[in-house]
């Protein structure tokens, strides 16, 4: 018993909870009057009626796209159109673009190619694919830089 370590922590201050809290009656550690002393506070409350609480301030995006995201997504291009180049030739959006695949205007964003559909030619391609489309290419003989 001697050898024992003393406990220097005290323990955690049951707020509300009565005589049997050690806090005393009554008011039981809360103060007098008052918000906190009666039930919880809003985590969303600011204290004035005046002023436009944060969720009024913040903008809202209306109508059916609101939920949609904001990021800006690639154009999809699938394997099989890529049979319209030539063999060996490699693809890029400068590329696609003077063949007539894709758009300039359309490629802002960026172009992924995707694996549907099969493909007959040896390419050497600079644009980000999916793994069926990798897979794809390099059974045709191509490569993926």
């Amino acid at each position: 018993m001697e050898n024992l370590p003393k406990v220097i922590q005290n323990r955690k201050k049951r707020v509300g909870r009565g005589y049997g809290s050690g806090k005393g009656g009554h008011t039981v550690g809360r103060g007098q009057k008052g918000q906190k002393s009666r039930g919880k506070v809003h985590i969303l409350f600011e204290g004035v009626k005046v002023k436009k609480s944060l969720l009024r301030r913040l903008p809202v995006r209306r109508g059916k796209e609101k939920l949609k995201s904001l990021l800006v997504k690639p154009l999809v291009l699938n394997v099989e159109a890529l049979n319209l180049l030539k063999d060996g030739q490699t693809v890029t959006v400068s590329e696609l673009t003077t063949v007539g695949i894709v758009k300039l205007k359309d490629a802002v964003h960026g172009i992924k190619i995707l694996g549907n559909g099969k493909l007959e030619k040896k390419l050497v391609v600079k644009l980000p694919t999916s793994k069926s489309a990798a897979k794809k290419i390099i059974e045709a003989g191509g490569k993926i830089e």
